[in-house]
Order: C-alpha cells, then sequence, then structure tokens
C-alpha cells in the first residue's frame, strides 16, 4: 500500500511535474512571443522613426530650398527696388562728379593762367623796377637830363588831354621882352585866341638823396632842400612874367611839377608854398591836375569848332534853301505847261471826236470791211495837276525873282 501510495504520489508528482513544465513551456512561448512582438513593435517604432526622419529631412531640406528660393527673390527684388529708388541718386551723384571734375578741370586751368599771369606780372614788377633805377640814375645825371624828362612828360599829358602839338599848343615858343629872349616849354592856345604858358621845373637832386637816405634825418633834410628848390623855381618863374609877353594871356603862368608825390612832398613841409605860388601868379600843377586844366580846354576848343560847324550847317541851309526855291520855280513852270498841254489835248480830243470820228463811224452803219479794226473810244484827261505849294520868301524877295537864276 505504501507502494501505491509511494507510486500514486509518484505519478502526481510526475503529473504535477509535466503540468509544470508544460505550464513553463507555454509561458515561455508566450514570453518568447511577447517578447518578439515587443522586438517587432520596436523594430516598428524604429523604422516609422527612420521613416519620419527621412520624411522630415525630405521637408526640411525642400522647405530650406523653398525658404531660399522665396529668400533670393526677395532679395533680388528688395535689390531691384533698391536700384530703381537708387538711380536717379546715381545719375545726380555722375552729374555731380562731371560737374566737380570739370570744376576742378578749370580751376586748375585758371590756377595755371593766374601762376602765368603772376609770373607775367612779377616779369613786369622787375621790369619796372629795373627802368626806374635806370630813370633814377639818369635823374642824378644832372638838371639836363631832368629837364628833357620833364618837357617829356608835359608832352605826354597834353596829348593825353586831347591837345595837338603845333596846332593847340606850341613848344619852345622865342618870345621877347625887355629883359631878353624867352623860351617858354610850351604856349596852349586858348578857344577866342587866348594862350597860356606852362614851364616844366623839374629838380629832383634833394628828392632823390631824401629818398635813399637810410636815417630819418638825412631823409628831412633832403626833403626841406627839396621844397625851397620848388619855392625857388616858383619865384624865378613869377620873375619871367610871362603873361605880359602876350596880348590875350591870363595873368598867370603854369608850373608843371612832372609828379604828383614831389610836389606833395614840398607842401607837406611848407603848405603855404601853393598860396605863396598863387600870390605870385604862378599856379602849380602835377600830371593830374594839368590833365584836367587841359582836358578843359580840349572841350573848349570842341565846342567852338561844333559852332564854327553850327554856322557853316546855318549857311548851307541857307544856300540849299535858295536853290530849292529856285528848283521849286521851274517845276511850277513845268506844272503849268503840263496844266495847258492837258487842255490842249483835251480840246483836240472833243473836236477830234465830234468833227472826224462821228463821220468815220457812219462807215460800220454801211457794213463797209474795216479788217476788224475798231475805231477807239477816244476819252478827255480828266486827272488834274498837282500844285506845288509855294515856298515862302528867300532873302527878303519874292520867289518869282529867282525863276530866271540858273540853276546851281
Amino acid at each position: 500500500m505504501l507502494a501505491a501510495l509511494a507510486a500514486a504520489l509518484g505519478l502526481a508528482f510526475v503529473a504535477t511535474l509535466v503540468l509544470w513544465l508544460r505550464e513553463r513551456g507555454a509561458g515561455q512561448v508566450l514570453a518568447e512571443k511577447l517578447r518578439l512582438q515587443e522586438d517587432a513593435r520596436e523594430s516598428m517604432a524604429e523604422y516609422l522613426r527612420a521613416q519620419a526622419r527621412e520624411s522630415a529631412g525630405v521637408v526640411a531640406e525642400e522647405l530650406v530650398k523653398r525658404a531660399d528660393e522665396s529668400f533670393k527673390n526677395r532679395e533680388q527684388l528688395a535689390q531691384a527696388r533698391l536700384e530703381a529708388q537708387l538711380k536717379p541718386v546715381a545719375e545726380t551723384l555722375a552729374k555731380f562728379e562731371k560737374q566737380v571734375t570739370d570744376i576742378e578741370k578749370a580751376r586748375a586751368e585758371e590756377t595755371g593762367g593766374l601762376k602765368q599771369q603772376i609770373t607775367a606780372l612779377l616779369e613786369a614788377s622787375m621790369a619796372t623796377q629795373t627802368e626806374a633805377r635806370k630813370l633814377s640814375a639818369a635823374l642824378r645825371r644832372g638838371a639836363g637830363v631832368q629837364g628833357r624828362w620833364g618837357e617829356q612828360m608835359l608832352r605826354n599829358v597834353l596829348e593825353m588831354a586831347g591837345l595837338v602839338a603845333k596846332i593847340d599848343f606850341e613848344e619852345q615858343a622865342s618870345t621877347d621882352s625887355d629883359e631878353g629872349r624867352r623860351r617858354p616849354d610850351v604856349v596852349v592856345r586858348l578857344p577866342g585866341g587866348g594862350v597860356f604858358v606852362i614851364d616844366a621845373k623839374c629838380s629832383l637832386n634833394a628828392y632823390l638823396e631824401a629818398q635813399d637816405a637810410a636815417e630819418e634825418t638825412s631823409r628831412e633834410a633832403g626833403y626841406l632842400r627839396h621844397t625851397q628848390s620848388v619855392r625857388g623855381h616858383v619865384q624865378g618863374l613869377s620873375q619871367k612874367a610871362y603873361w605880359d609877353q602876350f596880348d590875350a594871356s591870363p595873368d598867370f603862368v603854369v608850373m608843371f611839377v612832372p609828379g604828383d608825390g614831389f610836389l606833395a612832398a614840398a607842401l607837406e613841409r611848407s603848405p603855404e608854398l601853393m598860396t605863396e605860388a598863387m600870390e605870385k601868379k604862378v599856379i602849380l600843377a602835377t600830371p593830374s591836375t594839368l590833365f584836367a586844366l587841359c582836358k578843359a580846354v580840349a572841350y573848349g576848343w570842341r565846342v567852338e569848332k561844333q559852332a564854327l560847324n553850327a554856322a557853316h550847317i546855318a549857311t548851307l541851309g541857307r544856300d540849299l534853301y535858295k536853290r530849292i526855291a529856285v528848283m521849286g520855280g521851274y517845276v511850277s513852270q513845268m506844272g503849268k505847261a503840263l496844266d495847258a498841254a492837258v487842255g490842249k489835248y483835251n480840246q483836240f480830243v472833243g473836236s477830234l471826236e465830234t468833227q472826224v470820228m462821228s463821220q468815220a463811224r457812219k462807215f460800220e452803219d454801211l457794213k463797209v470791211d474795216h479788217e476788224g479794226k475798231e475805231l477807239p473810244q477816244l476819252e478827255a484827261v480828266e486827272t488834274g495837276l498837282r500844285p506845288l505849294a509855294k515856298l515862302a520868301v528867300v532873302d527878303d524877295e519874292p520867289r518869282a525873282a529867282n525863276l530866271d537864276a540858273p540853276a546851281a
């Protein structure tokens, strides 16, 4: 019994073990299936994720590509708009640049021309300084050189004022007086027969020494000597009394100082010098004041010539009027003759028409062959002649008194 129980227990154990093993195998299979399903799900998920990633990449690339193209299009459009907006500015800038270039070119040319002019001016200044030094050296040689230079300056002023040598003024004209023969530098003729004398005085040694003096004391001493020299010339010229040697001369003589600076230096040291000279009937004149005086003389000559021309024009007008009066008489006579001829013509036409033509037209009534030539219709001249307006009295005589005068 124990053996049977043990056998039964053994069978039960075996059955239980088999059942457990079976259940365990089924569980493992199920677990394996679950594991495989889980692996499949994971693979599918991974695949889906891979597909998703791939699709997302394609979509992203497409989106990026489209965005890039859209950005490029927008950039091109913006650039086109910007270029369209900046085109007027670019054109304006181009014009401005051209103007600046032209201005710069013109400025360069003007600068070059200015440099040339400055160079020429410097050369002229150097030449002037050289000539001035030569003139200064020449004037220092003596009174003869200074006198000739003063006479030339005087002649230049007279000619610039419009006076003509040997017509409006005479140089070195000799005059006789109780003190002997005198010869003023210039005698200027005035309208109406008057004259006045101009004498050039040019003693410049003291003035030139003052100009070259290095010290103020020496310079002032030179100017004082120059003032005394001018005063001495005034005194000597007053004693010559040129106004008494010409019948129609004003009671003064003009002392010509060939430089405004020369006289100004003397008047600055001695302001009463001008008044003293006037009291001695001497008029101090520089190139500027003498030019104005001679310009007035030239104007007087011009006015006198205009007056002479006006008188000549009046004479020509009276002579022309006389000649027109004579010619008018001839025209009047011709008009009368034409009027008489027209009257005679009208009488002739009337007689011809009434006495001859009327008879000749009767041949037409008789059908005489006149070869197509008809008799003209004669008409009298009805237009009257225009009478010539009568002229006024010529030289207090009627016009008829000049009808027989010869034609001019």
